[in-house]
């Protein structure tokens, strides 16, 4: 009776492990259609920002105040205050002296070197200016109601075979959730402070230049007459040698005390960041640090 029990459930066992095996091998297959590289554009390697081009948005134009913004009467005078203020040495709307991430869409400026890695279901950006991630869904997924707001926001793309061969060319992405504050680039040209901002792309290959990458970027935004566009050129290296790591607090010299941004200097003393700048009242900081 015994041995026939065993028997019994080394059976089972057997024909659980060959059913389990079958389906294995059914699945391989299934899976490798569905995931098919060749019918995606070749993004792999370094981008890069092309020569002569700074941190800028409109790479058309110069940086800083060259820099035409459409903003509404409000946002106009922030901007011109904003520049007022980076004329004596300040750092006026631009937020990234305090080491916080450029989001988006000033992250696709790509101050340092851009690596974009193509699977299934998300596209990821890797740019190695303060380590900043995006991740692109590609998966069908609609945008949450509700989502914690982040310097890159929440980014939903979607393959388009834009000539009917049956490969991809462009993925286009919605981008939403992002955080304030956040400027365009280092002319503190701001966006709007109710962080509504929502930035589309359009990413594609050169059809000259393999070679050469666009990204075709409209921002909406509460502070704007009308959309803003720029349209991006990144140039690849193939066989990237050096991939830059870009740790801001390390050796970031500026100091912020009641509301005053000041510089640390090579001493390690403070010193003023702009012309005629009142010197911060240490004496107040001592006294409540003596109670």
């Amino acid at each position: 009776m015994t041995a026939r029990s065993s028997s019994g459930v080394l059976v089972r066992a057997a024909n659980l492990i060959g059913a389990l095996t079958i389906a294995v091998a059914l699945c391989a297959p299934t899976s490798a259609r569905a995931w098919d590289e060749t019918k995606y554009p070749n993004f792999g390697g370094q981008w890069k920002r092309p020569p002569g081009i700074g941190n800028q948005f409109d790479q058309t134009k110069p940086p800083r105040e060259a820099q035409k913004v459409e903003f509404t009467p409000e946002y106009q005078k922030i901007f011109e205050e904003n520049l007022k203020d980076q004329g004596l040495g300040g750092q006026g709307t631009d937020p990234t002296y305090q080491c916080l991430p450029d989001g988006m869409p000033r992250a696709m400026n790509v101050i340092f070197p851009l690596e974009i890695i193509i699977t299934p279901n998300t596209t990821y950006m890797l740019i190695e200016y303060l380590t900043m991630q995006r991740r692109v869904f590609t998966d069908g997924r609609d945008f949450p109601e509700e989502f914690p707001p982040s310097f890159m926001g929440y980014s939903i793309g979607k393959w388009i075979d834009e000539d009917g061969d049956g490969k991809y060319d462009v993925l286009e992405i919605e981008t939403r959730h992002l955080k304030h504050p956040r400027s365009y680039d280092a002319s503190g040209a701001p966006l709007h402070f109710n962080a509504k901002t929502i930035v589309k792309e359009r990413i594609y290959l050169d059809k000259a230049n393999p070679n050469v990458l666009r990204d075709d970027i409209t921002v909406y935004d509460d502070a704007l007459v009308r959309p803003r566009v720029s349209n991006k050129r990144y140039d690849r290296e193939l066989r990237p040698l050096v991939w830059v790591e870009a740790i801001c607090p390390e050796g970031n010299p500026y100091v912020q005390l009641e509301g005053e941004i000041y510089m640390r200097a090579a001493d390690g003393k403070l010193m003023p960041a702009k012309k005629g700048q009142r010197p911060p009242d240490l004496q107040h900081f001592t006294e409540g640090a003596n109670r």
